[in-house]
């Protein structure tokens, strides 16, 4: 790992160490809000990428990691979930429970753990890129790694 590695980046490759996961975290040339400028730069397809996005159930934080290929569909996410209500969270509801910005929330390395959903589209994908904390940092990693190290739930979200 690089040395001036940014602190959120450091806490997600301590929490994929904790579960056995020696992936190296890939600090970008630019920013990857964006599930498509992430791929460009990954030169990779958006399907690929897991957007990690969070989004405020019934006032407690959701986790669904999504293929870049595809939106989710927040009727069909409070319907599996048991929620009332799902829906975008603000900035500041995203970094209260993640400590991490919107467009490098990663799986891991959150304050406390996150409920959360894996879209089963990211399976078709021998490689998944996830961001690891800030939106210069990605990690590679597997549908499989995901599910295991979030604990989540395996999903059709879109």
């Amino acid at each position: 790992m690089p040395e001036k590695l940014h602190p959120n980046a450091v806490r997600v490759a301590e929490a994929l160490r904790s579960h056995g996961i020696e992936s190296e975290i890939v600090v970008l040339t630019d920013s990857a809000p964006t599930a498509a400028t992430a791929a460009a730069q990954l030169g990779c397809e958006i399907g690929a990428i897991a957007n990690s996005l969070i989004f405020n159930a019934d006032d407690a934080p959701l986790l669904v990691l999504t293929s870049g290929a595809h939106r989710v569909n927040t009727d069909l996410v409070a319907g599996l979930v048991g929620a009332r209500k799902v829906r975008r969270a603000t900035p500041e509801f995203v970094r209260e429970h993640t400590g991490q910005p919107i467009g490098g929330v990663a799986p891991v390395g959150h304050p406390a753990p996150v409920r959360t959903l894996v879209d089963t589209w990211l399976d078709e994908h021998e490689t998944v890129w996830a961001a690891a904390g800030h939106p210069h940092t990605v990690f590679a990693t597997t549908y499989g790694e995901l599910l295991k190290i979030t604990g989540g739930t395996a999903a059709e979200v879109g």
